[in-house]
Parts: C-alpha cells; structure tokens; sequence
C-alpha cells in the first residue's frame, strides 16, 4: 500500500519513506530497517526523516526497548476507498463520480 495521494508532492525519498511505512502498518520500522528499504545513504534518510517528522506526518515511539518510526494517521489510506489492484485509474475515477 502506499501514502494518501495528497502526500506524494514531495522529494522521492520522503515519499518512499512514508510508502515503506504505510507498508509496514502498524509495527513501524527501526532507522536501519527503513535504510534498507529506502536503499538512501544514513544523511539522507536523516534529512527526509526530519522533514517528514517536522510536518508532522511520522511519529517516533519507543517499543520493548527499539525506536521505530511510524506513519502519522492521515498518511495512511483507507483500504476500503483504495482502487483495487486489477482496476485501472480511471476505472477508480467512474466508481468515485457515480459513472
């Protein structure tokens, strides 16, 4: 799954970043899980993760011991008002206007 449309405007590592989490669910990911998965250097990471955290859109928790980060609610999608994986753009566009 990845992050609410209205969340995708950013540089393409933020935007990976929240795709990754959003991912994820609710278990979060630790800095190094998210490096490798974002496949950025530790600086970089670094920076679209202040960005991110900054617009409030991760929020960062301490579980059993780990840190991980997490995405902010409003990032995620709702799975019942996301276009099936088989329907096509514009197929979702029909259904949303009543078509």
């Amino acid at each position: 799954m990845k992050a609410k449309r209205e969340f995708r405007d950013r540089a393409d590592v933020e935007v990976a970043v929240l795709d990754a989490l959003v991912d994820r669910g609710e278990d979060g990911m630790t800095v190094f899980e998210l490096r490798a998965a974002v496949e950025v250097d530790i600086d970089t990471l670094e920076d679209a993760l202040a960005e991110l955290k900054s617009d409030s859109l991760i929020v960062v928790e301490s579980n059993d011991g780990r840190t991980v980060v997490l995405p902010d609610d409003r990032v995620v999608p709702d799975p019942r008002e996301a276009p099936a994986e088989d329907e096509s753009l514009l197929d979702a566009v029909r259904d949303r206007l009543g078509l």
